[in-house]
């Protein structure tokens, strides 16, 4: 198969795998659905692509690196203090955080890892809140 056709695999995987955990937050009415969970599953892939066969002999875990400290930020915004010192938004948070990780596994050709981790990251989203 040509590297180009790979690479295009590569992203549409992304997406759906992005596609699949943005729409059960999209479902849940939270604030980072289905547009913003595919985005940046495909930009972390499309970021550890170019890493791996843009740059020649660079190292393509710097840029691995940099998804993880960047996505964090993201991550971040999503998080705010209700009244009361009441915090929200920690799930959504970590679907982004999840979804980041899963791009770049993606991305790299790990489509099982990057596969297995969505089932896992559904199926934590689908457990009863709280559990007591």
């Amino acid at each position: 198969m040509p590297i180009q056709v790979e690479m295009i695999l590569r992203l549409l995987l992304a997406a759906a795998l992005g596609a699949i955990i943005g729409y059960q937050r999209e479902r849940a009415a939270k604030p980072a659905g289905l547009r913003t969970h595919i985005l940046i599953c495909v930009g972390a892939a499309l970021f550890t692509i170019a890493s791996i066969y843009g740059f020649g002999e660079a190292d393509p875990a710097r840029i691995a690196a940099g998804i993880v400290a960047g996505i964090g930020f993201l991550g971040a915004g999503a998080i705010f203090h209700r009244e009361g010192g009441l915090v929200a938004g920690l799930t959504t948070a970590a679907t982004i955080w999840i979804v980041a990780a899963i791009g770049l596994a993606a991305g790299a050709g790990l489509y099982i890892v990057a596969s297995v981790t969505t089932a896992v990251a559904l199926i934590v989203l689908f457990l009863p809140h709280p559990i007591r």
